[in-house]
């Protein structure tokens, strides 16, 4: 789901970056499959993984940093180069995605040709009707495409200051919802694309923002010969790693009940609009300046290994694969480790071969 960091270097303090995301992948796992644990679990451990979907945010977060630190607004500097930036960020993302799409409508049917074109294209994504349609974990997807487009101008924004990249979100925001809005009125909206101020907040980028900002903030911070204080406190990994479980505990306490999220009531937002991005990118910030037993841990090449393969894993885990794997054989864990066995297959069989070529062709030959 987002910028690899051997793209960046190659050193423990990146490579614990790539394990993060096994750690990311983990949490969604959890959450997702939190329904068939409710009755071998207790009530308290029940409501945190209610909550385990803050992987999602984990990943937000990490790609907001990778992509400001590998591109900053270099793509900017021509139409050529942000080409080659969009096209490289697509391969990274699509190909998969594509692959396991296209295995599901081979196997259930083809949808008409509009809504084969949105799903391939992610527009339905924007939809609050649509979203999960197809592969429905790729909501997220959408949202990543959205920050690919963006990023450069964000990082030209936010370098200068921060505020002006929220106050361009914000923008964005107000403008969807202002589009959602007329379009209802014009027709009904039978689709509800960018209708609904809590669909907008939660499902897109429009209000996923603040996510992606954190790790920007963090790349643009570190770019600087003069660190923020923010940066300069010890133990940034146990703190922030630390207060993203508190963040957890948060919003479980904000739960109307077992079966709601803490984001349904406007204490929950405000934890996790705050505290999720905040911590998360602080512990981000301790695994590239810290030497630690946990930088260590997700930086070895298992972790290594398991988060490269974690965008294959998020894309099989849910959804169509997953369902076809449990009528086949279903082992106690949920196929959590015949999962990431079918990721890491697909990973260096499929995914990392396309993806070099794709590297290979676009800074080899003129585009």
């Amino acid at each position: 789901m987002q910028a690899n960091t051997t793209e960046i270097n190659s050193s423990p303090r990146f490579d614990a970056l790539t394990g993060v995301r096994w750690f990311a992948a983990t949490l969604v796992f959890v959450y997702h499959n939190r329904k068939y644990w409710r009755s071998n679990v207790t009530h308290t451990a029940l409501q945190f993984m209610n909550e385990m979907g803050i992987g999602v945010a984990v990943f937000f977060v990490l790609s907001g940093f990778l992509i400001a630190y590998t591109y900053g607004q270099k793509p900017l500097e021509n139409r050529q180069s942000y080409f080659k930036y969009f096209l490289q960020r697509a391969a990274r993302i699509l190909p998969l995605y594509w692959l396991i799409l296209t295995a599901r409508y081979i196997d259930y049917g083809f949808p008409n040709l509009k809504f084969t074109l949105l799903t391939y294209s992610l527009f339905h994504g924007y939809s609050g009707v649509h979203n999960l349609d197809g592969i429905g974990q790729a909501w997220t997807l959408s949202i990543e495409m959205a920050f690919y487009i963006l990023a450069p101008l964000l990082f030209l924004l936010g370098n200068k200051s921060l505020t002006k990249s929220i106050v361009f979100c914000l923008g964005l925001f107000s403008l969807a919802w202002f589009i959602g809005w007329i379009w209802t009125k014009a027709n009904g909206n039978p689709g509800e694309y960018f209708y609904g101020f809590h669909f907008l907040a939660g499902a897109t980028f429009l209000g996923r923002f603040p996510e992606f900002l954190a790790g920007m903030w963090l790349a643009m911070s570190l770019k600087k010969t003069k660190l923020p204080i923010l940066l300069k406190w010890k133990y940034k990994t146990l703190v922030g790693f630390l207060g993203l479980w508190m963040g957890i505990y948060l919003l479980a306490m904000c739960e109307p009940n077992i079966f709601s999220h803490g984001t349904e009531t406007w204490k929950g937002q405000i934890v996790f609009y705050t505290f999720i991005p905040f911590f998360t990118m602080l512990w981000l910030a301790g695994l590239i300046t810290e030497k630690t037993k946990m930088q260590y841990f997700l930086s070895s090449k298992p972790m290594v290994l398991l988060g490269n393969a974690s965008f294959a894993f998020y894309l099989v885990h849910l959804s169509y694969v997953n369902i076809r794997l449990r009528g086949i054989i279903l082992f106690p864990d949920r196929n959590y480790v015949l999962l990431w066995i079918i990721s890491i297959l697909l990973y260096l069989t499929f995914e990392k071969p396309l993806y070099s070529w794709v590297r290979k062709l676009l800074f080899h030959k003129r585009i």
